[in-house]
C-alpha cells in the first residue's frame, strides 16, 4: 500500500509539473506578440465608432501582422509594440473611449491620439506605463483628474484642450526627463506646483487657459533652458518673481489675462533672446524698463490693459542705436496707458527698419499726411486707371477670341485618348467622350472657376461620381515629350492638402486636366461670406496650416521641386468640412533640387506676385512664400489685397503697406476681422500676423521657407483640433 501511495503521489507531482510546463509554454508561445496583438484589437473596439477606413485594417482575418497596420510601429527586433499614432487624415476623426487594454502594451513608448474625438477618462493603465516617453492626447474631450505619479521616463505630455480638472500633480516634478509639458486650455485649478522648477530639460511650458490660482512660483525659474513659458488666461496674482534673466534660452513669455499686480521686473530686459512678450491684461504698474523696449530680436511686446508709463528716456537719439529685425516688430502700449510722452514723439527712425514703441490710438488720430492725395489728383488717376484697364479688356477680349478660334486636324481627331495615373480608381471609366459629355461640351453652366490658366467645369462622369476639368487656356510651352513628363511628374504629387490629378488630355486642339471635385468652392468666395456666418479662429488657422503644409511639401519634398507661382485665395479649395487643398499648379515651373531660381514670364496675380518677381521675372521658392503671407492676412481681416479702400494711400499701398501701418501705430487689432480679436488668444492672433508679415517682406533672403512658416503655425494650432 505505502509502494502504491508512493507511486500515486510521485505521478501526481509529474502530471503537475508536466501541466506547469504546458502552460508555461502555452504563455510563451502566446506572449508578448500575441498580447500585443490582443491588446491593439481591444483599443480598436473601444474606438470602432466613427473610425472609418483606418482602424478597419485592425483586423485578424486580414492576414498582416499587426506590427504592419496603420498607426503602429514595432521595434524591429523584438517585433513588440512601441508606438501608436493613428495617420492623419482630412475630417477623420474617431469617437469613444481609450481601453484599458492599452496597459498591456508594455514597451510602448509614444502614444499619440491628437484631435481625433476620444472621450471618457485617461485610463491609468496608461500611466503605469513605465517605458512611455511621449503622451500626446491633446485636443480630445477627456475629463477626469491626473494622477499622482507618471512614468519617470516621460519626455512630452501634452494633454492641452481637454476637459480635465483637479490640481497639477506635484508628482510631474520626478519625470526629470521631460522636455515639453502642455496641459494648457483645461480647467485645472490650485497653484502652480513647485516641484516643476525640478525639471531641468524643460524647454516647453504651457499651463495657460486653466483656473490656476496663487503666484509665479520663483522655482519655475530653475528651468534654465525653457524656450517658451506660457500661464496666460488664469486667475495668478501676486508680484512678478526676478530671476527671469538667468532663462537665456527664452524666445516666448505669455503672462498676459491675470492679475500681476507691481513693477515689471528689470530684468526682463536682460532676456537678450526673447522675441515675444506679453503682459498685458493685469494690474502692472510702474515704468515699463528701458532696457525691455531695447531688447535685440524682440519682435512683440504686448503690455497693454495695465497701468503703465513709458519712461521719458527713450528718445528719437535712441533710434539710430535700435538693431535692424527680420519681422516688424511691434510695441503695444494701449491708450490706456499713461504714456509720459506721445507715442510718435518716442522715435522718429525708419518704421521698418528699427525697433519702436507703439501705442494704440483712437480711430480718430489725424494721419502723418505723407502719403494722401488731393481729390483732383484722385479723380485724374481715377480716370487714367480706367481708361488703361477698357484697353487691357480689349486687348485681352481679341487675344481669347483668337486662342479660341479651333483649329480642327485630321490628327486632333485621332488623339482623343485620356491619360488616367496609376492606381486612379473613381468608380466610372474616364474617357474623353465622357469628360465633354458631363461639361455639355464644356458648357457655360458647368464652370465653377476661371482662373488665369483656363476655366475649370464641374463634370458628373456617373452617377454620383464627380470631377473637376480644368480647360487649359494656354498654348504648350514644350515640345509633346516634355509636357507629357511635366504632367505625369505632377501626377505624381501626393499630398492630404494637394488636390489629387487623376489624369489628363493633350492633343493639338485641346487640353485639360481632370481632378478631383471639391464641393466646398475656393477660399475667395469664403472670404467673401464669412460675413454671413460665424467663423472660428479655430477654421481659420487649419485653412492656413493646411496650405502651408501643401506648399512645403512641394518645394523641399517633391523631386523635381514644384513651384506654385501663382498663391492666392481663388487656387484653394475646400472640402465641406473646410479642409484646405492648394489647386492650380499646371503650369507651375519645375526646379531640380541644385536650382534656386528660374526666370520666366510672370504667371502670377497682382497683389500676390512678390516685389522681386513682378520686377525681374526671377522667380524662386520665396516668391511662393510672399503670396502665401498675403493670403494669410487676407484669412484673418476684412480686406482685400488690393483693397479699394487704399486707393487714398496712393499708387503702391497693398494689404502689407496697411498692415505695417497699423502695426506702426499700435493699432494692431483693428487689422483682424470684426470679432475674432474677442474670441481668439490675443498672443496667437499677434503671432499669426508676425508670421504673415515675415513671409511678406521686401528682402528675399530675410523670408522664412514654407517648411519654417508651417512648423510655426502648428506651434500655434489651437487645442480644439
Amino acid at each position: 500500500m505505502a509502494f502504491r501511495s508512493q507511486s500515486t503521489l510521485c505521478s501526481t507531482v509529474v502530471f503537475l509539473v508536466l501541466a506547469l510546463h504546458l502552460r508555461t509554454a502555452s504563455c510563451a508561445s502566446s506572449s508578448p506578440h500575441e498580447q500585443d496583438r490582443s491588446a491593439l484589437l481591444e483599443l480598436k473596439n473601444g474606438l470602432s465608432s466613427g473610425s472609418g477606413d483606418v482602424l478597419r485594417q485592425w483586423a485578424p482575418e486580414s492576414g498582416v501582422h499587426h506590427c504592419s497596420w496603420p498607426g503602429v510601429t514595432c521595434d524591429a527586433r523584438s517585433r513588440r509594440v512601441v508606438a501608436l499614432s493613428p495617420p492623419s487624415r482630412p475630417g477623420w476623426r474617431l469617437a469613444g473611449e481609450l481601453s484599458p487594454a492599452v496597459g498591456r502594451l508594455t514597451e510602448l513608448k509614444a502614444l499619440s491620439f491628437r484631435a481625433v474625438g476620444l472621450g471618457g477618462e485617461i485610463p491609468q493603465e496608461v500611466w503605469v506605463l513605465q517605458r512611455l516617453e511621449v503622451l500626446n492626447l491633446a485636443g480630445n474631450s477627456l475629463r477626469g483628474r491626473l494622477p499622482a505619479t507618471f512614468p519617470e521616463g516621460l519626455k512630452i505630455l501634452d494633454l492641452s484642450g481637454n476637459r480635465l480638472s483637479g490640481r497639477i500633480p506635484p508628482g510631474l516634478g520626478a519625470c526629470t526627463a521631460l522636455q515639453r509639458l502642455r496641459l494648457s486650455s483645461n480647467s485645472l485649478d490650485g497653484s502652480i506646483p513647485k516641484q516643476i522648477g525640478k525639471l531641468a530639460r524643460l524647454r516647453v511650458l504651457e499651463l495657460s487657459g486653466n483656473r490656476l490660482t496663487g503666484g509665479v512660483p520663483p522655482e519655475l525659474l530653475h528651468c534654465r533652458v525653457l524656450v517658451k513659458m506660457d500661464l496666460s488666461r488664469n486667475f495668478l496674482s501676486g508680484r512678478l518673481p526676478s530671476g527671469f534673466k538667468e532663462l537665456k534660452n527664452l524666445k516666448f513669455l505669455s503672462l498676459s489675462g491675470n492679475n500681476f499686480t507691481g513693477e515689471i521686473p528689470s530684468d526682463l530686459g536682460q532676456l537678450r533672446s526673447l522675441k515675444f512678450l506679453n503682459l498685458s491684461s493685469n494690474s502692472l504698474s510702474g515704468a515699463v524698463p528701458i532696457d525691455l523696449v531695447a531688447i535685440r530680436n524682440r519682435t512683440v511686446l504686448l503690455l497693454d490693459k495695465n497701468m503703465l508709463s513709458v519712461s521719458g528716456e527713450i528718445t528719437a537719439e535712441a533710434a539710430p542705436s535700435m538693431p535692424s529685425v527680420i519681422s516688424v516688430p511691434a510695441v503695444n502700449v494701449s491708450s490706456s496707458v499713461n504714456l509720459s510722452r506721445p507715442p510718435y514723439e518716442l522715435f522718429t527712425a525708419s518704421p521698418i527698419s528699427s525697433m519702436r514703441v507703439l501705442a494704440e490710438t483712437s480711430p480718430g488720430t489725424p494721419s502723418d499726411g505723407s502719403g494722401g492725395l488731393g481729390t483732383k489728383e484722385i479723380a485724374a488717376i481715377a480716370s487714367a486707371s480706367a481708361i488703361v484697364m477698357i484697353l487691357i479688356v480689349a486687348l485681352m477680349l481679341c487675344i481669347c477670341s483668337r486662342k479660341w478660334t479651333p483649329k480642327p486636324s485630321r490628327r486632333s481627331f485621332r488623339r482623343r485618348e485620356v491619360k488616367v495615373f496609376d492606381n486612379v480608381d473613381i468608380g466610372a471609366p474616364l474617357t474623353y467622350e465622357t469628360v465633354v459629355r458631363a461639361t455639355g461640351n464644356f458648357n457655360a453652366s458647368n464652370c465653377i472657376g476661371n482662373g488665369g490658366f483656363g476655366p475649370t467645369y464641374r463634370a458628373e462622369i456617373a452617377p454620383g461620381v464627380l470631377v473637376a476639368i480644368k480647360r487649359l487656356a494656354i498654348g504648350k510651352q514644350h515640345g509633346d515629350k516634355e509636357f507629357h513628363a511635366e504632367i505625369r511628374t505632377l501626377g505624381q504629387c501626393r499630398h492630404p492638402n494637394l488636390v489629387t490629378l487623376l489624369g489628363y488630355h493633350i492633343s493639338d486642339s485641346e487640353m485639360f486636366l481632370i481632378y478631383n471635385y471639391l464641393p466646398g468652392g475656393n477660399l475667395e468666395k469664403f472670404i467673401k461670406e464669412r460675413t454671413k456666418r460665424p467663423v472660428s479662429w479655430r477654421r481659420l488657422h487649419k485653412i492656413a496650416l493646411d496650405v502651408a503644409r501643401a506648399l512645403a511639401y512641394m518645394h523641399e519634398e517633391c523631386v523635381p521641386r514644384i513651384l506654385h507661382r501663382d498663391v492666392k485665395p481663388n487656387n484653394i479649395l475646400l472640402d465641406n468640412e473646410c479642409n484646405a487643398y492648394l489647386s492650380d499648379f499646371g503650369l507651375a515651373r519645375l526646379l531640380r533640387n541644385s536650382e534656386t531660381h528660374a526666370t520666366t514670364d510672370v504667371a502670377g496675380t497682382f497683389g500676390y506676385v512678390a516685389p522681386e518677381y513682378a520686377m525681374t521675372c526671377r522667380v524662386s521658392d520665396k516668391a511662393d512664400v510672399y503670396s502665401f503671407g498675403v493670403v494669410l492676412l487676407e484669412l484673418i481681416s476684412d480686406k482685400k489685397a488690393l483693397d479699394p479702400s487704399f486707393s487714398s494711400y496712393g499708387n503702391g499701398f497693398n494689404i502689407v503697406s496697411w498692415a505695417l501701418r497699423l502695426i506702426q501705430r499700435g493699432r494692431v487689432r483693428e487689422f483682424f476681422i470684426e470679432g475674432l480679436w474677442d474670441k481668439a488668444p490675443h498672443d496667437d492672433l499677434v503671432e499669426f500676423l508676425n508670421v504673415a508679415v515675415q513671409c511678406t517682406q521686401e528682402s528675399v533672403a530675410s523670408r522664412p521657407t514654407m517648411k519654417h512658416v508651417a512648423r510655426c503655425l502648428k506651434d500655434l494650432r489651437p487645442p480644439s483640433y
